[in-house]
């Protein structure tokens, strides 16, 4: 799967994407992430982004041009690959998400829907937000929770995150991401223990549950289950 980043600050990604999980998956070849400088789709001198708001206000809203500019290059990019660097269909499954706090939730279901893609393109607003006309250019307007953050960078990620996670081959071990909070809307999972046997703090001694250690593989099952917690 390949994600597309639109940023002005291109630089913020490469430390997080460059560990662990993510770097693996892509040198492995499961994942591919292409940052884009949406500076390189200016007219002017001063590779201008933003403008003041129409209707006076506080700060500086993202110009709709770069944006759509961005948006139709990538797209025909995509669409139109050069066989010797991308050989797959002619016609890839692509969308493309405006990060914005307007949007609708993401969530671990919409993270699963979003993995059977081909590609992925992310727009990572900043400032008081983008011109509103830039809505009639993307698939779907998405927010990581009810907070105000700097700009779309930290969901860009999150998102690219709970994706990666889920596509065949990324965890070494499948069962991680059935059995994760969230894999069943609603439920959190089970907590999760390891060595010491005994922890002990100032005389107190903090102990693993006893049907952990017991072997019975039916019984720390139903332990589990009974130990997930129900959100609404």
């Amino acid at each position: 799967m390949v994600f597309h980043i639109i940023t002005i600050f291109p630089e913020i990604f490469s430390s997080y994407f460059n560990e662990s999980i993510l770097k693996r998956a892509q040198k492995n070849k499961i994942i591919d992430i292409k940052i884009h400088d949406l500076r390189q789709w200016t007219d002017d001198k001063h590779r201008t982004v933003d403008d003041t708001p129409y209707g006076g206000g506080a700060g500086m809203v993202m110009k709709v041009e770069p944006i759509y500019k961005a948006l139709q290059a990538l797209k025909s990019q995509i669409q139109n690959p050069k066989p010797q660097i991308n050989p797959k269909s002619k016609n890839p499954k692509l969308k493309t998400i405006l990060l914005s706090a307007r949007g609708k939730r993401w969530d671990q279901q919409l993270a699963r829907k979003y993995s059977k893609l081909d590609e992925l393109i992310l727009v990572c607003g900043r400032y008081e937000g983008m011109d509103e006309r830039i809505k009639k250019f993307v698939d779907e307007e998405i927010s990581v929770g009810d907070y105000i953050l700097t700009g779309g960078e930290i969901p860009a990620m999150a998102i690219v995150d709970t994706i990666t996670r889920l596509l065949p081959g990324v965890l070494g071990n499948a069962a991680s991401a059935k059995d994760e909070s969230h894999s069943v809307p609603g439920v959190l999972e089970y907590p999760q223990y390891t060595r010491p046997e005994v922890f002990t703090v100032k005389g107190k001694k903090y102990q693993v549950p006893k049907i952990l250690l017991s072997g019975d593989h039916k019984k720390i099952e139903k332990w589990r289950e009974k130990k997930k917690k129900i959100i609404n």
